[in-house]
């Protein structure tokens, strides 16, 4: 008899997307939650009920294990499953679903206890004969304590976040004169983000890979790997780029860090799926990082390398079913190689920046071997409230190069518009040459895409005109729609070509020109000191091929009463049309406004009205999608005003600070 035919599931976004269908797929019936931010979102309409939990900041409804419970209990779900984030990983949540008579799909509470404190843990697995990093993993957590024994290891060093993962609470360390001040930074990050700001230093295995092993245990002492995922590809010790197998893992080093994976499972009674995460030395020494007491983020590429469903193994081991393979049947089931990516809302050009707001297009790619997880959906809303990754792009092929290929190709046909991404930079990586040998280690992004790379991503003269042209056809269209009029007849005059003039605006810089069009069909303008030429093919709404001198492509558009979204040539830019617009009052006063780039909450005020401050001074701390980012003014001045203040929420583009520069209220009268 089954224990549970009813599954709530206790997340958001793409992993409650997933889990939803693929526990639908096994015939269970389904129960969403969603916040005020999230009751129009694609999981509450995919479940087949959906249970209202709280207001849109996570600690008010997905953090909140009360109203969850609750939402399960109304529902008459018999089982619970966290998917990642939020609460997947807190014991004493597992424990009090339990306690209400509820199944959790998960590891139990006391394995997740043992795990979910990288001190411990560490102890756990040094007793267990898991091979650690050198480190200290101790009580007293004086800062001098701490920055002594990072000495005494020998730097470089890691100082780490005892509690939790994601990248927070931890920093890298090459200078004994920086250990003070990144001991107190990574203590006061993860206090705020996990509630404990005990920390742990380890010595830093410099380009090394991050090598995972995807490990599942069963309520009968079984358990097994699924080879190794290589998450080497990182950006502030966040993944960007998951792939299995490793290009670096032989099959003799697989067996070997499987066999420790499970060893580590098998020290704490491990029932469920769980990842144990490895750092890899060039000289194939490899060292016990941490457990990840859930399923991952990037499980995908196992599932598909194995021809496994581990979404459905965690539902047969909450059962009490026995594993659905053995390790040797495991082994045989491996074929191709498969690559994800992490497309997130930010801003890589200007620092990583999270971005929010309505979505106005979302194309996913498609295609053999291609596979897409998300939550985003054509007039959707990506929040400020949660965390920047929108969806998981994924190719698997028979070898790596075919994956690598099939990959390159997804993210090219892949179009968000509404919101910037990292579509781009995703793009660039998977073609660099120092990926495609794969001999990418941690070091890859700092190595090939320093800030001062990727800072400048001004769209090239083609991409204006294609922006123009995705204009001019979709006018063209709306008249042909209104008065029966074809494309060709857009400004023609009888005694001479007539160009169309436009006024477009990317960010501060602004694009005046005038287009020439042949029998609507051949485009040419001068942008600049460029003179560029397309010859256009209409395919579909919102897409159409290109011709240039340079090469032939296809471009995605996607327009609002603002201008247009394009994506053509590898790059996606939002362009402002300011063709029809009135003439515009000079930016007087715009230096020295200091204004939030997203919607998110004030963390920290760092001055007051009257000081005086110089340039690159942090002036606010502001926190958005669970990252904080430190507000600086580039000029040097006086403060006129502060317009918030601690704790408050703000909205992107809102006045945080007033301050007049210097020179500017000398040359005032």
């Amino acid at each position: 008899m089954k224990r549970f035919d009813k599954v709530l599931v206790a997340n958001r976004g793409e992993i409650a997307v997933r889990v939803i269908r693929g526990a639908r797929r096994m015939g269970y019936r389904t129960v969403a939650v969603f916040s005020d931010a999230d009751a129009q979102a694609l999981h509450v309409r995919e479940a087949d009920e959906a249970v209202h939990i709280g207001p849109a900041p996570a600690k008010d409804s997905y953090l909140r294990a009360d109203a969850i419970i609750e939402a399960a209990r109304r529902s008459g779900a018999q089982a619970v499953h966290p998917g990642y984030g939020f609460l997947s990983e807190n014991a004493d949540f597992a424990r009090a679903v339990i306690d209400a008579g509820l199944v959790w799909i998960g590891p139990p509470a006391d394995a997740i206890d043992a795990m979910g404190n990288k001190s411990t843990s560490k102890q756990r697995m040094l007793e267990a004969d898991v091979p650690c990093v050198p480190g200290y993993q101790g009580d007293d957590q004086s800062t001098g304590t701490l920055a002594a024994e990072a000495e005494r290891i020998g730097l470089p060093v890691m100082v780490k976040a005892a509690a939790g993962g994601g990248g927070r609470g931890m920093r890298l360390v090459h200078e004994a004169g920086e250990l003070v001040a990144a001991i107190d930074s990574a203590r006061s990050e993860a206090d705020s983000a996990f509630g404990s700001g005990q920390l742990l230093i380890e010595k830093a295995v410099v380009d090394a890979r991050h090598v995972e092993i995807q490990v599942f245990g069963d309520a009968s002492g079984n358990a097994v790997y699924l080879g190794e995922r290589d998450c080497s590809v990182q950006r502030r010790n966040q993944k960007v780029v998951e792939e299995a197998p490793s290009p670096a893992v032989a099959p003799a080093l697989r067996a070997r860090m499987g066999e420790a994976a499970v060893a580590a499972a098998r020290a704490v009674d491990y029932v469920g799926a769980g990842t144990v995460e490895f750092l890899l030395g060039a000289d194939g020494a490899f060292y016990f990082l941490e457990m990840n007491t859930r399923l991952q983020v990037e499980h995908p590429v196992t599932e598909m390398v194995y021809g496994v469903d581990l979404v459905e193994w965690q539902l047969r081991v909450a059962q009490g079913e026995a594993l659905p393979m053995t390790q040797q049947e495991v082994d045989e089931n491996r074929f191709g190689h498969a690559i994800e990516v992490r497309l997130c809302a930010e801003d890589p050009a200007a620092g990583y920046v999270p971005q929010s707001g309505p979505v106005l297009d979302w194309r996913a790619p498609e295609g053999p071997g291609i596979r897409v997880d998300t939550y985003l959906e054509p007039g959707g809303v990506i929040s400020p409230y949660y965390d920047s990754m929108q969806a998981k792009i994924i190719a698997w092929g028979e070898d790596r190069e075919t994956a690598r290929a099939r990959l390159l190709r997804a993210l090219e046909d892949t179009f968000l518009a509404g919101v910037r991404s990292n579509r781009d930079f995703l793009h660039a990586i998977v073609g660099h040459p120092a990926f495609a040998d794969g001999s990418a280690t941690t070091a890859f992004i700092g190595t090939h895409f320093p800030p001062e790379a990727i800072a400048d991503d001004a769209p090239s003269a083609r991409h204006v005109l294609l922006a123009a042209v995705a204009l001019y056809i979709d006018d063209a269209a709306r008249l042909a729609e209104a008065h029966g009029l074809g494309a060709e007849y857009r400004g023609w005059h009888s005694s001479h070509e007539a160009p169309t003039a436009f006024h477009l605006r990317r960010g501060e810089t602004d694009y005046r020109f005038k287009l020439f069009v042949e029998h609507g069909a051949v485009f040419r303008a001068r942008i600049g000191d460029s003179e560029v030429e397309a010859r256009v093919e209409r395919a579909a709404h919102g897409r159409f091929r290109f011709h240039t001198a340079e090469g032939s492509g296809v471009a995605d558009y996607a327009r609002d009463e603002a201008g247009v979204w394009l994506s053509a040539e590898g790059a996606t830019h939002g362009y402002d049309d300011r063709t029809l617009a009135p003439a515009e009052a000079g930016a007087a006063g715009s230096d020295g406004r200091i204004v939030a780039h997203s919607d998110g909450k004030i963390v920290a005020v760092q001055v007051a009205a009257g000081e005086r401050v110089e340039a690159g001074q942090t002036l606010i701390a502001l926190e958005a999608m669970k990252m904080e980012f430190q507000l600086t003014t580039p000029v040097a001045g006086t403060v006129d005003s502060v317009e918030v203040e601690a704790g408050q929420q703000v909205r992107a583009r809102q006045l945080l600070v007033a301050l007049t520069p210097d020179g500017e209220a000398d040359g005032a009268g």
